[in-house]
């Protein structure tokens, strides 16, 4: 695959564009310095439509186009069954949680803890979710995105590490969150663009000129195996995706707990005007997920016939890009870059975020409001110094990456949804039964994994989220009774959405029965 000077124009034009963008949207007025309320939350102000895309935007990166459409080489269709629960999962959340959020003004997650729980609860949260973001998320961006530049453009894996960490860097570092998801429309305009041309050049491929209609019927006579949402238990990939789970198990635990109490995904809800703005936000990205497989899933099924004996599933998307007429390919490519820098932009935010504001605040109360966002900017350029580093020998050696992603987050996602759940919905939940339902998650989960190695990750994740929530539960009923200090409100919360917003959790709802429907 060579890049021509066609395809390097577009991309040098969308590289301009952005920054200058993301420089302009976040630029201050007059003699104002940025404080850190305009630096992590875009100083509460965001539009529902920069709410919206910017949570897709923060979600679909390399480790989903990539990776999603690598599982989708292997798996089939059923993988995109984490992209549509996930549409009703951020109608719950925009109906449930954000009302809580934003009725307490928080700028962490980790904080919500302190102020429900205790400080301890806070510290050791925020120290988890700062390793999980560099070592895992941040590193997983960087490596697929550096890979699928390495296959497009022949340039060293390690070189495309670092020119991706800088540029993203550069476009983000300044103007904090307000410069991430003022300009993801544009980042999510570039991805769904890119992803319906690549699925409609494959299709019409495979149909050898016939139109996309006939190369989907194709596809789906020639494989009807990776059409089935549902998997039997005779799928050689049932224990990725096992059966009723994505409906009634541990898919939700994953997702509720990604969408729900996410830093980095969350944290544009908490940047919202008001609460009806944050759930117009949250309509549109829940429609843009239902969209999301066509643009990642499918592309990676058409390889399956185009491109059938690839030495890694992850290389899919990469080589149908290879496929692609001069200036179309560029284009394409611009969008993967659109989509890497985009949710890296919006990963050392968040990592800024909660060092700045959960480990470091804590240590320096009487820091300034400037001295802060320095520090934000600090450690968003650490954290990009450590992931590159990283990247290789955490990454280099996996197939599937968007699996491995999953599964290592599943050893602690159930605690996280614990800890949240009942901190929420149930008073009487103490901090000793939320510290210890989050190192149970861990514990009970690789306990789970060496003694029973047969057992699918999604159904182990719903079996320690029980262990942990009984296991909360009893310990909160054994302790003493006292009148719980909260520093949160929870009572007088209201939960009333508009007209609007309950017309989109039908529509969404039908859309998704229809779905599964089909595709049993």
């Amino acid at each position: 695959m060579t890049l021509q000077p066609t395809d390097l124009a577009v991309i040098a034009v969308y590289a301009v564009s952005i920054f200058v963008l993301a420089q302009w949207v976040s630029r201050e007025k007059g003699a104002h310095k940025k404080d850190a309320q305009d630096y992590f939350l875009a100083s509460r102000a965001l539009p529902w439509w920069a709410i919206g895309t910017s949570l897709i935007a923060a979600n679909i990166s390399a480790e989903q186009i990539i990776g999603m459409s690598g599982s989708g080489y292997v798996i089939g269709l059923g993988i995109a069954s984490y992209e549509w629960m996930a549409a009703l999962t951020l109608i719950i959340v925009g109906k449930y949680f954000l009302p809580i959020f934003l009725k307490n003004g928080i700028y962490t997650m980790p904080e919500f803890l302190e102020r429900r729980f205790s400080g301890k609860v806070r510290t050791v949260m925020a120290i988890f979710w700062l390793g999980v973001y560099v070592f895992v998320n941040l590193t997983a961006i960087l490596w697929l995105g550096a890979t699928a530049v390495h296959t497009v453009t022949g340039l060293e894996v390690q070189t495309a590490l670092i020119a991706l960490g800088v540029f993203a860097g550069a476009y983000a570092l300044y103007g904090g969150l307000k410069a991430v998801a003022l300009t993801d429309i544009v980042q999510v305009s570039l991805l769904v663009l890119g992803g319906l041309i690549i699925s409609y050049i494959a299709l019409n491929r495979i149909s050898g000129g016939a139109g996309v209609i006939a190369g989907f019927h194709q596809l789906t006579m020639r494989f009807p195996e990776k059409f089935q949402m549902i998997l039997p238990k005779s799928n050689p990939n049932y224990k990725d995706l096992p059966g009723l789970s994505v409906l009634l198990g541990g898919m939700w635990v994953m997702n509720v707990s990604y969408w729900g109490f996410n830093q980095y995904i969350i944290q544009r809800a908490l940047g919202a005007k008001d609460i009806r703005e944050a759930q117009k936000g949250i309509v549109l990205a829940a429609f843009l997920k239902l969209l999301m497989p066509v643009i990642i899933v499918l592309p990676g099924i058409a390889a399956a016939a185009l491109v059938p004996n690839l030495a890694r599933a992850d290389e899919a998307y990469p080589s149908l890009m290879a496929m692609l007429p001069t200036g179309i390919l560029g284009l394409v490519f611009a969008a993967l870059i659109a989509a890497i820098v985009a949710s890296m932009g919006s990963k050392i935010n968040s990592i800024a975020t909660i060092f700045t504001m959960d480990v470091y605040r804590p240590l320096r109360p009487q820091a300034s409001q400037q001295h802060l966002v320095l520090i934000g900017r600090i450690t968003a350029v650490l954290a990009l110094v450590i992931a590159i580093l990283a990247a290789r020998p955490l990454l280099g050696s996996f197939d599937q990456a968007f699996q491995y992603i999953q599964e290592f987050t599943g050893f602690f996602t159930p605690g996280i949804c614990v800890i949240f759940l009942l901190g929420m919905f149930w008073e009487r939940c103490t901090a000793t039964a939320a510290l210890s339902a989050a190192i149970g998650s861990a514990v009970l989960s690789f306990a789970l994994k060496l003694l029973w190695p047969a057992l699918p990750f999604m159904d182990r994740v719903g079996l320690v989220f029980l262990a942990c929530l009984a296991l909360a539960i009893v310990l909160s009923l054994l302790q003493t009774r006292r009148e719980p200090a909260l520093r949160v409100e929870l009572k007088h919360i209201d939960y009333s959405t508009s007209a609007g917003f309950n017309l989109a959790a039908l529509v969404v709802t039908a859309i998704l029965i229809a779905l599964y429907a089909t595709w049993w």
